[in-house]
């Protein structure tokens, strides 16, 4: 078996096993609330180190009834494969996966403005992976319940710099979530849903072929 074949196989197995932790990170709300805004929202801030003040009721309050956020079915991995070809086994350029969430939001007036943090990870694939590739991410807020409704969504786009790296991590943080404060019975109803949206991205164009001379 050739170094290829070796290093094709090497990549096919990472890919499974990133798969497969895809069910062990998606409860990451098991994670303090404080820890996980500390992993991704940049460490403590003063607020951490010493007592908070109160502030003037006009000013913005956070809210810690902030909904949960959790992965939407079927959109918590990414997978690109050759221009033409289906992501699976040796075809896949690159597939990526959220590990971990966090959210907080402040309340003022009567909207309520949402921080939604995703960290995930990058592996490239058999096929081999461009130097930076682009994920497509999807944050919204839905009231759940019978006849789901979808109060605000937003979707994004993060450049990850892959290099010559096997693996790498990437960080996005959606600030710019805002919808009307909700009635308090419905207020429990509402939960945060994040996850990829190929959508978003163009088909690739093929590369030209070079002429013989």
């Amino acid at each position: 078996m050739g170094d290829k074949s070796i290093s094709n196989l090497a990549r096919s197995a990472v890919l499974a096993l990133l798969i497969s932790s895809v069910a062990w990170a998606a409860p990451a709300s098991a994670q303090s609330f404080t820890d996980k805004l500390k992993n991704l929202f940049g460490g403590g801030s003063k607020s951490d180190e010493q007592p908070q003040q109160q502030a003037p009721s006009d000013d913005p309050q956070p809210d810690m009834d902030c909904p949960q956020v959790t992965i939407r079915a079927g959109a918590s991995t990414y997978a690109v494969a050759e221009p033409g070809q289906q992501p699976i086994g040796n075809a896949v350029r690159f597939q990526a996966t959220i590990t971990k969430m966090a959210r907080d939001c402040t309340k003022a007036g009567g909207e309520v403005t949402a921080r939604i943090g995703i960290q995930g990870r990058v592996i490239v694939g058999p096929a081999g992976a461009p130097p930076t590739v682009e994920v497509p991410l999807r944050v919204a807020v839905v009231q759940g319940g019978v006849g789901e409704k979808v109060i605000a969504t937003k979707a994004y786009r993060t450049t990850v710099n892959v290099g010559e790296d096997e693996s790498v991590p990437f960080s996005f943080v959606a600030d710019d979530l805002v919808y009307p404060v909700p009635a308090a019975s419905v207020a429990d109803n509402y939960i945060f849903y994040v996850g990829f949206d190929p959508q978003l991205v163009s088909a690739e164009k093929p590369k030209p072929v070079r002429k013989r001379k």
